[in-house]
């Protein structure tokens, strides 16, 4: 599991934002200040990334985005309501690694997390479930030993689950992801024989599922068993 630092003065943003970091599946370490910034890296505590507030009561992010970079390299991405080019540029030349204003669509932010991690190299790049390995540097997908050839859209479909490992994935999510990576339309029913494909590509039993499972009434999720590297 991915751990997110987030240094935040505003506990009602706080709270919202670690809600939505945890629902898709990172640990979430929260600071309300600069000094108590310095005490948990002081304390040890280790991070994958951290999103920092420009405006702070005792300081300011740029100074604490210093402070992290001095303390462990890891991608800082600022988050604030400060969007004048000067604030960004002041940013960016600090050493962080993107620049988020608010107010940020939850899903964008996830996925500039997501990307500054990556470059990072610190996101996952191998998965194995159910007999089933992603190797997403090579974009390969092997069941027992032997390639599975999915489609552009398949591939896609199996990330997004492999990505959201603890999450429930309304069909609504899942349309939303699909229209963005594919750039054509994808309704319902088209979602419902992409699913129906890709289990009869990877599953033991498509008629008994163990890799992608359906929540009744609410979507899907993936199975347990689950492992990245």
């Amino acid at each position: 599991m991915k751990r997110i630092f987030l240094v935040e003065d505003d506990r009602e943003i706080a709270k919202n934002l670690s809600r939505l970091l945890c629902a898709e599946g990172f640990a979430v370490t929260h600071a309300s200040t600069q000094r108590e910034t310095g005490n948990l890296l002081a304390g040890g505590g280790r991070f994958d990334l951290a999103l920092v507030d420009v405006s702070l009561p005792d300081g300011n992010g740029f100074a604490v985005c210093t402070q992290i970079k001095q303390a462990q390299d890891i991608p800082v991405i600022f988050l604030t309501a400060f969007g004048d080019e000067a604030s960004v540029v002041t940013g960016l030349n600090m050493g962080a690694d993107d620049y988020i204003t608010k107010p940020f669509r939850p899903r964008e932010l996830v996925a500039r997390i997501g990307s500054a991690l990556r470059k990072a190299g610190r996101t996952p790049t191998a998965f194995e479930i159910g007999g089933l390995s992603v190797d997403t540097a090579s974009g390969t997908v092997k069941k027992g030993g032997a390639e599975v050839f999915l489609s552009a859209l398949e591939y896609r479909l199996l990330l997004i689950f492999l990505c959201n490992p603890k999450s429930i994935l309304t069909r609504e999510r899942l349309l939303d992801e699909l229209w963005d990576a594919a750039g054509e339309f994808v309704n319902n029913n088209t979602l419902t024989v992409y699913i129906k494909r890709l289990r009869e590509k990877i599953e033991d039993d498509p008629a008994d599922p163990k890799i992608i499972l359906t929540v009744r009434g609410t979507g899907y999720r993936l199975g347990g068993g689950y492992v990245s590297r």
